[in-house]
């Protein structure tokens, strides 16, 4: 059990190390208040999923550890579903509901289609 949650922290700590340097650079030249490194995040991070479910269905292609490792772990400190509520309740308290609704449907939409298109590249190859 310890094992198995220094093997999620660790990925937690590489994910929201990565994710934190997305947001440094997405939004450093960036005045829009759409949020677009927490955007690309999640639709990063469900692709990255996406990919993992796909490999570790062909069998001995990853073992359980990675497994936890990237989707609990990486992935878990990657995206960011408690940033992305968060950012579309403050653009509904700023009345930006275009951006809310391009946000919230985009990432919904966007992100479905990134863990289907992970699988569907991940079947094609192997």
């Amino acid at each position: 059990m310890l094992r198995t949650i220094l093997i999620v922290g660790t990925g937690g700590f590489i994910g929201s190390a990565l994710r934190y340097i997305i947001h440094v650079i997405v939004e450093k030249g960036m005045s829009s208040t759409f949020p677009w490194a927490t955007f690309i995040a999640n639709i990063l991070g469900c692709f990255i999923i996406g990919i993992v479910y796909a490999i570790s269905e062909k069998g001995n292609l990853m073992n359980p550890e990675w497994r936890v490792f990237l989707t609990v772990g990486f992935c878990g400190g990657f995206t960011t579903f408690s940033s992305f509520a968060y950012n579309n309740l403050n653009l509904l308290k700023d009345n930006s509901l275009l951006y809310f609704l391009l946000n919230a449907g985009g990432s919904l939409f966007l992100g479905i289609l990134a863990v289907y298109i992970g699988i569907v590249l991940v079947r094609s190859i192997i």
